[in-house]
């Protein structure tokens, strides 16, 4: 197809697009409203029937009840035939208890009775109510019913009330008695078939049905039905005007496509001559309109297009030199430092930027600079060659609020007022990256990190910012496409190193309990060995072991078992000091490790322990709503380096005796290894009362003992090398 038929079929499409679809709108909102109206309509008509037949059970009842109050047959009897003759019903029968007629007012209606209580029966041949005859003992005399045809004149008046034509129908679905014009009866008969529940049916000649009863309170079968109201000539005249309008679209099409063809093949001349590599083509500006504004931005396009391929080369070439070095760094090293250091002067080097930053987000929501380059002087700081004195709170400043929002920032500077701790440029770009997310693209919103209400609610990591551009331009988008992709590395990058970091961690902690594992401390005791040797300190082991441990699993299952674990192993984190380092050493077996602590304080810790097990009951959860109270007791062996072993495998074999010491002596209790020179007696307990109590300071006092010559220990008092326990 040629490019003038394509343009007359774009035209036509475009303008006869929105007529037909304005054609169908207005047919259907005309059609959707006659039928919102006519339901409304309807569904009044069907709460004034209801109200119709529940007020004419109600007179009928009343009626009823006028009669049944009369104590003397005989003056009940006139009491009927007054009823009768005020209007309140057309005929009242009383019977006696036996169901026998007593008496009867003239002219009842025929049956079948329908009790407006009662379930419906079929046909319907008038509307009663019955109430019961009671003698002053409550004793059943027979009963009074008042009765009001349904004929009609009956149906014709609830016409007459709703407004609506109503039809009413026997128990198989046929017509008793209607309103409705002979010509339609059939089709509203078989809409009503159709109409279930409150829904409103439609019939092929435009006319709505609802079907009302039979249900409780309101027992007649009746058919409600109207007519649509809709203008009969509506689809004509909006077919009429469809053709109309397209007639006009296609001779408007036809001159628009030849007036627009002639330009535009020029142009597509000149496009071609580009696409075949020459960049001297030209288009000839007819005319001032938007084609002759399309030729003239395509040759000034083209003039611009061959001064920026040389631009676009050189910079390609130094851009893919950045990524090499980049993705040689992130492959050969793990050094969070070296990766942000290549990333940032790779962005500087990319966008032609004089200064530069990277900011990490730590767990207070402070942004803190990890990487800088080129912004001596430029913040107040005390060492300005330190990048850890760049620190903006999230949500403050420009990194702050890029931080904050995750969106990318452009523009120039503007001191704020207060100072916010960035550093002073004149232009600025500046790029939030985030932890690539498992599921799919980064999301715009993420809790607040670590529960911290300052954190920014996105999933950022940090920031990349960059200052003053060479040549005093602003940066632009292409740089902001730039800075993008090496703060993704960046993300990358402090993602990948925390993954590594975490993986080690995972490799050297038990799963369920969080405390060290047995790798762990055979590295640790060989580590802990060394430095009491350099230092000239103590080191004391505690073996752990929870007693019947199996009679718990037996007894409460393996979840509970799992749960004592757990507590267990918050209780000795709860006791032991941040230098202290506690381990699982598989089953319900634990070590801890007390450096610089001697034998005294290494009871003072074991007693501790074995009170906050033994005081307590671990909660579990039971099978019933009430969790369950396991009693927990443990027995400790103790052994100190250098008085009890040579080296880090003895004292711990030396600890691990001591427990089996501990566990024959009884359980629940602590036994120390013995000395391991001089005499090797049997391991025996050191005597310490039961309820000892530590010093008022809570300090050991190394050398000291009580009255009763039992040990009174704890921590070492000598000094502690700071140091971060990597066991809490």
């Amino acid at each position: 197809m040629t490019l003038r038929g394509r343009l007359t079929v774009a035209f036509l499409v475009v303008v006869l697009g929105p007529v037909l679809l304005g054609a169908f709108f207005v047919g259907a909102t005309l059609s959707a409203v006659d039928r919102s109206r006519a339901t409304e309509r309807l569904g009044l008509a069907a709460a004034g029937v209801r109200t119709s037949v529940d007020a004419l059970c109600q007179q009928l009842r009343a009626a009823a009840d006028a009669v049944a109050l009369v104590a003397d047959p005989v003056a009940r009897s006139r009491a009927a035939d007054q009823v009768v003759g005020r209007g309140l019903a057309t005929a009242v029968v009383i019977a006696d208890a036996a169901g026998r007629t007593t008496y009867a007012t003239a002219g009842g209606p025929a049956g079948p009775w329908q009790d407006c209580a009662g379930a419906p029966t079929g046909r319907v041949g008038a509307l009663a109510v019955q109430v019961r005859l009671r003698d002053p003992t409550g004793a059943d005399l027979g009963a009074v019913a008042a009765a009001q045809p349904v004929d009609p004149a009956f149906v014709a008046r609830l016409a007459a009330v709703t407004g609506v034509d109503v039809t009413l129908l026997d128990g198989p679905g046929r017509i008793t008695h209607t309103t409705e014009d002979p010509g339609v009866r059939a089709a509203v008969l078989a809409a009503a078939g159709q109409a279930v529940g409150d829904r409103v049916a439609g019939t092929g000649d435009g006319r709505y049905v609802r079907r009302v009863g039979p249900s409780p309170g309101q027992p007649l079968p009746l058919v409600l039905s109207v007519p649509a109201r809709r203008p009969p000539v509506l689809f004509g005249a909006l077919a009429a005007a469809v053709a109309l309008a397209a007639l006009l679209a296609v001779l408007a099409a036809w001159r628009l496509a030849r007036v627009t063809t002639r330009p535009l093949v020029e142009l597509a001349g000149a496009v071609d001559r580009v696409a075949h590599g020459d960049l001297t083509a030209r288009v000839p500006v007819r005319s001032r309109d938007e084609i002759g504004r399309l030729a003239a931005a395509f040759n000034r396009m083209m003039r611009e297009t061959g001064s920026y391929v040389a631009a676009l080369t050189s910079s390609r070439d130094q851009l893919r030199n950045h990524l090499v070095v980049l993705g040689d760094t992130l492959a050969s090293t793990h050094d969070l430092q070296r990766i942000l250091r290549v990333i940032l002067d790779s962005a500087i080097a990319g966008t032609g930027a004089r200064a530069g930053a990277v900011l990490l987000l730590d767990g207070h929501g402070v942004l803190v600079g990890q990487c800088v380059e080129g912004l001596a002087g430029r913040w107040p700081t005390d060492d300005p060659a330190d990048p850890a004195t760049l620190r903006v709170p999230v949500g403050t400043g420009v990194v702050g609020a890029v931080a904050a929002t995750g969106e990318p920032v452009r523009g120039r500077w503007t001191a704020p007022d207060p100072p916010t701790g960035e550093p002073t440029c004149e232009t600025y770009v500046a790029v939030p990256f985030a932890a690539p997310d498992p599921r799919g693209p980064e999301r715009p919103g993420h809790p607040p990190v670590d529960g911290d209400p300052a954190a920014p609610p996105s999933a950022a990591l940090g920031v990349l910012a960059l200052y003053d551009r060479l040549g005093g331009h602003e940066f632009d988008d292409d740089d902001l496409a730039t800075l993008r992709t090496f703060a993704g590395h960046a993300a990358v990058a402090v993602e990948n190193v925390r993954v590594h970091e975490e993986a080690q961690r995972l490799s050297l902690t038990d799963p369920l309990t969080g405390l060290w594992n047995y790798r762990y401390l055979r590295e640790s005791i060989r580590r802990e060995v060394e430095r009491a040797n350099r230092f000239g300190r103590m080191l004391s082991v505690l073996a752990l072991d929870l007693d019947r441990f199996k009679h718990v699993n037996d007894t409460w299952g393996h979840a509970a078992g799992d749960a004592v674990l757990v507590e267990f192993a918050r209780r000795v984190r709860g006791v032991i000091r941040e230098v202290d380092l506690a381990f699982r050493h598989g089953g319900e077996e634990f070590v801890v490790l007390l450096p610089e602590t001697d034998a005294r304080g290494a009871t003072i810790v074991a007693e501790r322990l074995g009170a906050v097990v033994r005081d307590q009951p671990v909660s579990v959860d039971g099978h019933g709503d009430e969790p369950l109270r396991v009693p927990v007791t443990v027995s400790i062996g103790i052994a100190v380096y250098p008085d009890h072993a040579a080296g880090g495998q003895q004292v711990l074999d030396a600890a691990d005796d001591a427990l089996y010491a501990a566990k024959a002596a009884g359980r629940d209790g602590y036994r120390m290894a013995p000395v391991a020179v001089g005499d090797p007696a049997r391991t025996q307990e050191i005597p310490v009362v039961a309820a000892t109590v530590s010093p008022p300071d809570g300090l050991p006092r190394a050398g000291a003992a009580d009255p009763a010559g039992a040990a009174q220990g704890g921590a070492s008092s000598g000094p502690h090398p700071p140091r971060q326990s990597r066991g809490r």
